[in-house]
């Protein structure tokens, strides 16, 4: 016998991941927090604030590193919380994480990718001209 599927409400029961995201270069692991982040999101104001220990249960370090590329790709920010304990200290916080506009990494993406093709076309005109002297100086001392 089969069973039906519960009806889900798309609002509720999903999150919207943005098509570009699969566009921008990122590692399995840079979507993977990234979906994360999304998950949790508030989508009011775009933020949220998980632990490194609940962010798929990766390593601190590893979710670090994740966190970190992302927001160099200009997909997250970033803010350090204060947390006070009942006698008054104050400590750190979990990282209050912002989504920020996919444009905005689009953009980003982008503008890398033509960096990489002026430097790489820099780099090509360099060795040519270097070839040149090499092939003057060849002739010159034959």
């Amino acid at each position: 016998m089969n069973k039906r599927y519960s009806k889900r409400d798309p609002i509720k029961d999903y999150f919207p991941l943005p098509n570009e995201i699969f566009c921008l270069g990122l590692s399995y692991g840079e979507i993977a927090v990234y979906s994360y982040l999304l998950y949790r999101e508030n989508r009011k104001n775009f933020k949220c604030h998980p632990s490194y220990k609940t962010i798929l249960k990766m390593s601190k370090n590893t979710v670090c590193k994740y966190v970190r590329l992302l927001e160099e790709k200009e997909l997250i920010a970033t803010e350090p919380t204060d947390v006070f304990i009942k006698d008054g200290k104050k400590l750190n916080g979990n990282l209050l994480y912002t989504i920020l506009p996919i444009e905005q990494a689009k953009q980003y993406f982008y503008k890398r990718q033509l960096e990489n093709i002026d430097q790489v076309i820099s780099e090509d005109n360099h060795k040519r001209k270097i070839e040149r002297l090499n092939l003057n100086f060849n002739e010159q001392a034959v």
